[in-house]
């Protein structure tokens, strides 16, 4: 049974509006934004550390530049009343961050992670997290992917990029469940 301290930092991972753009291929988990918003209604009611990760793309043409509007938060998910920020350039949200010592700082020991996308900017910050010692846990329900060119050409669906990813972060790095077992799991 997962028991969460209430130190446990939520992590909200790149909840932005680029990922709406129609040219992005077909994204699995229409359930995403609501369970992650689940997820910070429930953090925010216990009054318990959030930090809000942004990318910030050095990319030319990138969406998610900072001067380009898929930049912004979807609706919900940015900050709020002194929530934390924490912009990075690459897909892992510790390397050139501050996101390490913040942790630290505010005593925590388990990171609650969720965002978009699954197999990208999520499993690359909880592995660097979990190699770093941090007790990892993923929201499967409150992240989402999209599909995937396959080295032959062939489309790999999002679902099965989605299942494959929490699978593996699974079997090595985190604490893999579902938004209603996290909250119960909270103090």
């Amino acid at each position: 049974m997962l028991t969460l301290p209430p130190s446990t930092v939520l992590l909200a991972i790149d909840m932005q509006q680029a990922f709406d753009d129609p040219a992005f291929p077909p994204r699995c988990n229409p359930d995403c934004d609501r369970n992650g918003l689940a997820l910070l209604a429930a953090w925010r009611d216990r009054g318990m550390p959030i930090i809000h990760v942004r990318h910030d793309s050095v990319e030319p043409g990138s969406k998610l530049r900072p001067d380009a509007p898929g930049n912004a938060f979807r609706p919900g998910f940015g900050p709020q009343g002194g929530e934390a920020l924490v912009t990075k350039s690459v897909n892992a949200s510790f390397i050139g961050t501050d996101l390490d010592l913040r942790l630290r700082r505010l005593g925590a020991t388990h990171v609650v992670v969720f965002g978009i996308t699954t197999d990208q900017c999520v499993s690359t910050t909880v592995r660097v997290g979990a190699n770093m010692g941090w007790r990892m846990v993923v929201a499967s329900d409150a992240c989402a992917c999209f599909d995937m060119p396959g080295l032959d050409g062939a489309t790999i669906p999002a679902e099965t990029v989605q299942a494959v990813h929490l699978a593996t972060l699974a079997a090595e790095f985190a604490d893999v469940r579902s938004t209603a077992e996290i909250v119960a799991a909270l103090p």
